[in-house]
C-alpha cells in the first residue's frame, strides 16, 4: 500500500487533531455508544472521531476518490427516496446540495480515516454520511453537529448499508479510473506504433533466449509490442464492464429490507442522469454483497497490463544497454544525470520507474486476490483493501503509460549502424541458408562464422555458394511477414 510510518514509530496522532480551530474548541456530539468531543469546526460526528482514534495504522487515508464514489451513490439515493416519496423535499435537496459539495474536493480534508478500516468500509461510510447531515443541516438553518433536521443515519443513510454503500462506491470510483488508464495505454499505444512506422526499414537481429535469431526490423518488434498494448485495452474494458454492476439499495445482505422493490432501480437510474453512465442493477443483491470477484477480475486485467509493460521496459532497458559494452540498437531520451560518481553516465531512469510500478501493481493484484476470497457467510469484511489496491493499480498504471509514452517512447532513437553490424554478426542469419543449403550445411557455416570472426556473407560469397544479389534479395525477404 502506499507509503506509511516506520513500524519502529507509531503515525502520528495529526489525523485526530487536524480539523481544530487553533483555539482548539471542541463540541460534544452523541452516538450510541454516548457522548464524544469533536472538534468544533469539523463537519463530522461521533462516529468518525472515534474511528480517526482507533483506526492509526498506515497513515494514509482511504483514497478520496471512493469517499466521492459513494458521494455520487448518496446524491442517487436521496433523489430515489424523494422520488418515492420516503424523503421530505427540502431534505434530498439539501443532502443533493450536500453530495455536490463534497465532489468539489472543497471538503476533502474532512475525509481522513485510516485505509486499514473496520472491514465493510463502516468507519468511512458514516464518515460521509455525518459530513453530508452537517452540511445539509447547515443549509437548513441547522447546527453543525445536530442530527435535526437531518439525521446521517435516518436520511442521508435512508434505505442505505454500508454492505452495498461502499463496494457500489468504489465501483464507481474504479470504473471512472479505468477510463483514465485507457487514455493513457491508448496513448502508450500510439507512441510505440509511431516509432513502429518510423523504425520499418531498419533491419537487425531478433534474439530468442537472448540468442541471436533470425532476421527481423526494429519497426516489427515495435508493432508487436504495440499490439499487446491494444490487447491490453481491450482486456481492461471487458473486464471494466462489470464495474457498472452495483448492489445498491440490497442494504445489509442483499435483500433490501425496508426498502420498497423500486428503490434498487431507482438508485440506478437517478445515478445514470448524474453521471451520464450506464450503471445497471445486479441481478442477485446477496451475491452483490457477499462477492467481490468483480474486483479480483478487474485487477487481474490491471495485472496483465502490468506484465506486458514490464516486458516492453525490460526490452527497452536491454536494447538501449551501453552505449559501448551493451546492445545499443537504441538510444532511449535522457531525462537526469544518471550517477553520482560517474561522469556521463545516463540510466534509462524512465524504463525502470515503470517496471517498478509493474511489480507493484502485481503485487497490489495479490493483495486483492486473498481478501476477494476471504468473505465469510453474507459479507466480505476486507472490502477498503480491495478497493484502494485497485484503485492504486489503475492509478499507478495510468501514470506510468503517460510517463513511458511522452518521456521515453517518444524520443527514442534508432542507432541504425549498430542494428546492420550486430545483423551482420548474428548466427541466426545461417537460417536463411536452410532452403538453399540444407540444415547441416547451413549450421556448419555458422560454426566456422563465429570461429573466425567472418560474417556469413563473407563465408557465403567467398564460397560461391550465393551471389551478392541472391544473398541480400534473401535477408530481405527474410523480414516480409507471411501471414
Amino acid at each position: 500500500m502506499r507509503g506509511s510510518a516506520r513500524l519502529s514509530e507509531p503515525p502520528p496522532k495529526v489525523i485526530l487533531n487536524f480539523i481544530m480551530t487553533t483555539s482548539g474548541r471542541t463540541r460534544t456530539d452523541h452516538d450510541s455508544l454516548g457522548p464524544r468531543e469533536v472538534p468544533l469546526e469539523a463537519l463530522y460526528g461521533a462516529h468518525t472521531s472515534r474511528s480517526l482514534e482507533t483506526f492509526r495504522l498506515s497513515g494514509v487515508p482511504l483514497p478520496i476518490e471512493i469517499i466521492h464514489g459513494m458521494a455520487r451513490l448518496k446524491l442517487a439515493c436521496a433523489q430515489a427516496n424523494a422520488q418515492l416519496g420516503l424523503l421530505a423535499e427540502d431534505k434530498a435537496d439539501a443532502i443533493v446540495n450536500a453530495c455536490r459539495a463534497v465532489l468539489t474536493g472543497a471538503h476533502n480534508d474532512q475525509f481522513l480515516i485510516d485505509t486499514y478500516q473496520a472491514g465493510s468500509g463502516t468507519s468511512s461510510h458514516m464518515n460521509l454520511n455525518e459530513v453530508l447531515a452537517g452540511l445539509a443541516n447547515e443549509a437548513l438553518g441547522g447546527r453543525r453537529g445536530d442530527k435535526a433536521p437531518v439525521h446521517p443515519n435516518d436520511d442521508v443513510n435512508m434505505g442505505q448499508s454500508t454492505n452495498n454503500c461502499f463496494p457500489s462506491g468504489a465501483k464507481i470510483a474504479l470504473w471512472n479510473q479505468t477510463q483514465k488508464l485507457v487514455a493513457g495505454l491508448t496513448s502508450l499505444e500510439q507512441a510505440i506504433a509511431a516509432k513502429a512506422a518510423e523504425f520499418a526499414g531498419i533491419m537487425k537481429a531478433a534474439r530468442t533466449h537472448l540468442q541471436d535469431a533470425v532476421p527481423i526490423t526494429l519497426g516489427q518488434e515495435f508493432a508487436a509490442w504495440a499490439q499487446a498494448i491494444q490487447a491490453d485495452i481491450r482486456r481492461v474494458l471487458q473486464a471494466a464492464d462489470c464495474l457498472l454492476e452495483l448492489g445498491a439499495g440490497g442494504n445489509a445482505v442483499g435483500t433490501g429490507i425496508n426498502t420498497p422493490p423500486q428503490f434498487r432501480d431507482s438508485i440506478i437510474a437517478a445515478l445514470n442522469r448524474e453521471t451520464d453512465g450506464s450503471f445497471r442493477t445486479a441481478p442477485d443483491g446477496i451475491a452483490a454483497t457477499q462477492f467481490m470477484t468483480d474486483f479480483a477480475h478487474v485487477s487481474a486485467a490491471f495485472r496483465s497490463c502490468a506484465l506486458d509493460i514490464q516486458q516492453i521496459t525490460n526490452n527497452l532497458r536491454l536494447l538501449s544497454s551501453g552505449p559501448n559494452t551493451g546492445l545499443a540498437e537504441i538510444r532511449l531520451p535522457a531525462v537526469e544525470p544518471g550517477s553520482s560518481i560517474m561522469p556521463g553516465k545516463v540510466n534509462p531512469s524512465v524504463a525502470e520507474a515503470v517496471n517498478m510500478v509493474c511489480i507493484q501493481v502485481q503485487g497490489l493484484d495479490y493483495a486483492v486476490a486473498l481478501a476477494c476470497g476471504a468473505g465469510q457467510l453474507e459479507l466480505n469484511t476486507h472490502m477498503p483493501l480491495i478497493a484502494a489496491n485497485t484503485l492504486e493499480a489503475a492509478q499507478l498504471l495510468a501514470a506510468a503509460a503517460k510517463l513511458l509514452a511522452e518521456r521515453c517512447v517518444a524520443g527514442i532513437e534508432a542507432n541504425q549502424t549498430v542494428c546492420r553490424q550486430n545483423l551482420e554478426r548474428s548466427a541466426g542469419l545461417a537460417t536463411l541458408l536452410n532452403r538453399r543449403l540444407g540444415y547441416d550445411r547451413a549450421a556448419e557455416l555458422a560454426k566456422e562464422a563465429l570461429a573466425t570472426g567472418q560474417t556469413l556473407r563473407e563465408l557465403v560469397l567467398a564460397r560461391g555458394l550465393l551471389t551478392a544479389t541472391e544473398y541480400d534479395e534473401l535477408l530481405a525477404s527474410s523480414t516480409r511477414p507471411n501471414l
